[in-house]
């Protein structure tokens, strides 16, 4: 039985239209058919947002007429006061657009070569990219290194906690300061040895010494650096780090170490 619809023209009507269209996208079957282009056309006007149903199935025809016409048979629709539609009014692109389309389509077909050899500009790409591969995984790979560094005073009336406090003080990527402790030197001047782990590509220790820890403020406290152990962190120590009593063990006997060496 074909589906009818009323005085679509009024209120009345497209609420019922509305209604109908609440759990449908057409107005019969799976797909835009004639059925659709028989109510579309009985309508008078564009339908008012209020009826949000009827508003998005006919800005979908709408749509659909610009682009790619209609051609589905439908199974059949009434509309009372509407004139049978016509063959022609079935929407179709127009034969001109139709041909530029396919001309545009053959076009693009003509540029993307599958099969054609690589261009120099390709060549070029692929090896800039494949140096990017691989600089970015050589820098996850950077490795580190764990410092031993003695700091001297410039005599036994410098504040060696401020000292220590300035020396902490410098910050940098790839910097990270560990354990200390104050070892005597003699005539009542003791200096500063300390622990730091660096990550090898971003801290150069000559660099830290001459353009951080010996010039102004902190050479007020600080004469001179020495390196006493410079030692590289091999995956197997990195891993026996993660253990914080055996960390501390290590680091006190890298200290010793320093100690006993001078």
């Amino acid at each position: 039985m074909a589906v009818a619809f009323y005085n679509l023209g009024s209120d009345a009507g497209l609420k019922k239209l509305d209604d109908y269209l609440l759990s449908r996208s057409y107005i019969t079957g799976y797909q835009a058919s004639k059925d659709d282009l028989t109510v579309h056309a009985a309508l008078p006007k564009p339908p008012s947002p209020d009826y949000v149903n009827v508003s998005r199935w006919y800005n979908h025809i709408e749509a659909l007429l610009r682009i790619s016409g209609v051609s589905g048979e439908g199974s059949g629709v009434i509309v009372e006061g509407s004139a049978p539609i016509p063959e022609e009014a079935i929407a179709t692109p127009p034969a001109a657009d139709t041909k530029a389309s396919a001309a545009e389509d053959e076009d693009d077909d003509d540029d993307v070569d599958l099969f054609g050899e690589e261009t120099e500009e390709e060549k070029k790409a692929a090896e800039e990219r494949a140096a990017a591969v691989k600089a970015s995984g050589k820098k996850k790979e950077s490795g580190k290194s764990s410092v031993l560094m003695d700091v001297k005073p410039w005599d036994d009336e410098t504040d060696m906690k401020k000292l220590e406090e300035a020396v902490r003080g410098v910050q940098m990527e790839g910097l990270l300061w560990g354990a200390s402790k104050l070892v005597a030197v003699g005539y009542g001047i003791k200096k500063l040895q300390i622990m730091l782990t660096i990550v090898d590509d971003l801290v150069s220790v000559d660099t830290l010494i001459e353009e951080r820890l010996t010039v102004e403020p902190i050479n007020e406290y600080v004469q001179s650096c020495d390196i006493v152990a410079f030692n590289k962190i091999c995956k197997l120590l990195k891993n026996l780090f993660c253990h914080s009593d055996l960390k501390q063990s290590i680091v006190s006997l890298l200290i010793r170490k320093g100690h006993n060496s001078k």
